[in-house]
């Protein structure tokens, strides 16, 4: 079986599953180069309307392979670059992915797998998940991972949970910010559908757009460049086909072309 399964529903909701339960998921090379494949093809893929990650088995992701790292420890500086490389690019694909993502946790998500939540829109967790960022326990830092972790649960939570390694409950990820939604186990799923009915309701291009625009907005000074640039953009919007057939079906009581019924 694939280390990573991809399957796509009938309405346009693809499923990425890490598959290696015999580890908790744990990732290596291999895997992130599959996943950096599976996420710019959804990306491009006009048939999908939304990404889900999940894991296979007791946890959502251990982080990094204790294989992998052993044998990252006998790379020299250049070839522990360009892999560390292999898993920011990895990053940035799933964080920059022009689909709404969410993260569907459950088990354990420690490491990396804390970056990899960090990186969805939504993240959905079950009251049971631990999650726990452990580098400094191995003498490593969270470096790759570190811009949307940061970003998620704030600098000042960072400063604790990088450097103690200690683990903490989803109920405290929910108040730090990392996850939107605590909720029992056996309802995890049906949270879920919950809110990709929510998803699949906007527009394809104005989710696409809208994430763009929080990406390149946020933490800019309101002045006329960034006046000029969001009036842009709105305009755009207005004038696209998308645009002018969302505000038709909302006049005309009907639902848009992309929400048949």
């Amino acid at each position: 079986m694939p280390d990573v399964l991809s399957h796509t529903r009938a309405d346009g909701v693809a499923t990425v599953t890490l598959n290696r339960p015999e580890v908790h998921n744990a990732f290596n090379d291999a895997v992130i180069a599959e996943l950096t494949a599976v996420f710019r093809r959804l990306g491009a893929d006009p048939a999908v309307r939304a990404v889900l990650l999940r894991g296979n088995g007791p946890s959502f992701s251990a982080g990094g392979d204790l294989a992998w790292m052993r044998r990252m420890a006998g790379y020299g500086p250049e070839e522990n670059r360009r892999d560390a490389l292999a898993l920011a690019e990895m990053l940035r694909t799933l964080n920059e992915l022009p689909k709404p993502t969410v993260a569907v946790v459950h088990g354990n998500a420690f490491a990396g797998a804390v970056g990899l939540v960090s990186c969805c829109d939504v993240a959905l967790a079950a009251d049971s998940v631990q999650f726990a960022l452990t580098e400094v326990r191995l003498g490593l830092i969270p470096a790759t991972i570190a811009p949307y972790v940061i970003a998620a649960l704030g600098a000042r939570a960072c400063r604790r949970y990088f450097l103690t390694a200690e683990r903490f409950s989803a109920l405290e990820a929910h108040r730090l910010g990392l996850v939107h939604e605590v909720v029992p186990a056996h309802i995890l799923d049906a949270a879920v559908e919950k809110l990709i009915s929510r998803l699949l309701e906007g527009g394809p291009r104005a989710l696409a757009e809208s994430k763009r625009l929080i990406r390149e907005v946020a933490g800019r000074p309101v002045d006329d460049a960034l006046m000029e640039d969001t009036a842009g953009r709105i305009a755009a919007a207005r004038a696209s086909e998308e645009g002018r057939e969302g505000v038709a079906g909302f006049l005309e009581k009907r639902p848009p072309a992309w929400r048949p019924g």
